[in-house]
């Protein structure tokens, strides 16, 4: 058995090794998990969650390593959750996003962490939440989470971050793409990469266009702005942290940052508790019960809902 507490309070101490141990744990979903939340809980709250998006291609990883060396020039501690895609076939991944962030790999104020997702939909993993815990108790001021490229129904990232980035390049699509719905309604901030390239100010442009189309704001509500960026030549990132903290400051006065994290929670609740209940309804595969009803169902006896609601009352009561 390990020991949980040692293990926290080598992770507040900043060693990569017991944080890494911990995020095994939580991927693994490890019969220990409930005693590591247990522990992590009154030492979490303090980190700012950063979710980038958007679709492959726009320059996620280089423009979340480009944020990682904002945020140290500033003396921040940060961590990172890269997700990469599961195979299908194989079930594993080539978690690349940490290759490609290597220039950060010796910096110990910076842990980066690839996560699979394991045929989770929605671009993240489904142990993201808990992840973020680990890495929030271990002392990072500032998470950033890069989803896999997602389209426009992948928008889970929000329901997990603080703030959302989502980026965007020239040469990615024409303005119908930029008005789809998904994607482009849950981003707190609007990143056009590369824009050193054709069309950069037309994109911007377009997306600009496109969100005031979709405005319904009050006096006072936070209007997403639209920062250009060349991240692989660390251009345009001082702007988007200055609107990354412009976006905390008014969500901290306004009281959107708790309800969000209220939500959040909620949501991580939910999630645990459906699972929980999904694993007790698959061992009734062969429940006398079970087969009963479904016997019932199938002679026309009984209607297939009632016949549910028997089997959640019978497990749940």
């Amino acid at each position: 058995m390990i020991d949980v507490p040692s293990l926290v309070e080598q992770a507040r101490e900043g060693r990569p090794r017991a944080v890494a141990r911990l995020i095994s744990l939580v991927e693994g979903a490890s019969p220990q998990l409930r005693e590591v939340m247990a522990t992590l809980a009154p030492l979490t709250g303090r980190a700012y969650v950063v979710g980038l998006t958007g679709s492959p291609g726009v320059g996620k990883s280089t423009s979340t390593s480009a944020l990682v060396s904002a945020y140290r020039r500033l003396g921040k501690r940060v961590g990172v959750l890269a997700v990469d895609p599961s195979s299908p076939f194989s079930g594993g991944a080539l978690l690349g996003d940490r290759v490609r962030m290597q220039e950060h790999a010796t910096d110990p104020e910076v842990f980066i962490r690839s996560m699979a997702t394991r045929g989770h939909l929605g671009g993240l993993a489904w142990s993201a939440p808990q992840a973020i815990r680990v890495l929030d108790a271990a002392g990072c001021d500032v998470i950033l989470v890069e989803t896999v490229g997602v389209g426009q129904s992948e928008v889970e990232i929000a329901a997990q971050a603080d703030t959302t980035i989502v980026l965007l390049a020239p040469g990615m699509g024409d303005g119908i793409q930029a008005a789809k719905a998904g994607i482009l309604e849950i981003g707190d901030l609007y990143v056009v990469n590369k824009a050193d390239r054709d069309g950069a100010d037309a994109t911007a442009r377009e997306l600009n266009h496109m969100l005031g189309l979709g405005e319904a704001r009050a006096a006072g509500d936070w209007r997403p702005p639209i920062v250009k960026t060349v991240a692989a030549k660390q251009e345009g990132v001082t702007e988007v942290v200055e609107a990354l903290e412009k976006h905390l400051a008014w969500m901290t006065g306004s009281g959107t940052l708790a309800t969000r994290r209220v939500a959040r929670a909620a949501a991580e609740i939910e999630a645990i508790a459906v699972t929980a209940l999904r694993e007790r309804f698959g061992s009734l595969h062969g429940d006398r019960h079970l087969d009963a009803l479904a016997g019932k169902v199938a002679a026309g006896e009984l209607d297939s809902y009632t016949a549910a609601d028997d089997l959640i009352a019978s497990i749940t009561t």
